[in-house]
């Protein structure tokens, strides 16, 4: 399986940015895709995750509200539309692909992305 992640930029303090993560090879339909940052100086974070087959997801409580994660099934895509972005949104962003279930922990996503930099500038 391999995730590639792009969207990520360099945006001002309340501006949206898309991210969008395309898996390839082999899929998991009883799995999930999950998105997750991690800030300089700081341990990874969950973002948000979605389970491929019916849609359903999680979200980081803090993150609820301004942040949206999607799927399209037919193109193996997931997107996170982050709105009305802060300065302490700014992280590299990672997708990732778990092959049972749905979660918020790290540990169990076996697949991983390389990474979009999201900068929010003040």
């Amino acid at each position: 399986v391999q995730l590639q992640a792009g969207g990520g930029g360099l945006v001002q303090a309340g501006d949206s940015l898309r991210l969008s993560c395309a898996a390839s090879g082999r899929t998991f339909s009883s799995g999930a895709m999950g998105w997750f940052r991690q800030a300089p100086g700081k341990e990874r974070e969950f973002v948000a995750a979605i389970r491929w087959s019916d849609g359903s997801t999680y979200y980081a409580d803090s993150l609820k509200g301004r942040f949206t994660i999607s799927r399209d099934n037919a193109k193996n895509t997931v997107y996170l539309q982050m709105n009305n972005l802060k300065p302490e949104d700014t992280a590299v962003y990672y997708c990732a692909a778990r092959v049972l279930g749905i979660g918020t922990e790290g540990d169990e996503y076996r697949y991983w992305g390389q990474g979009t930099l999201v900068t929010v500038s003040s």
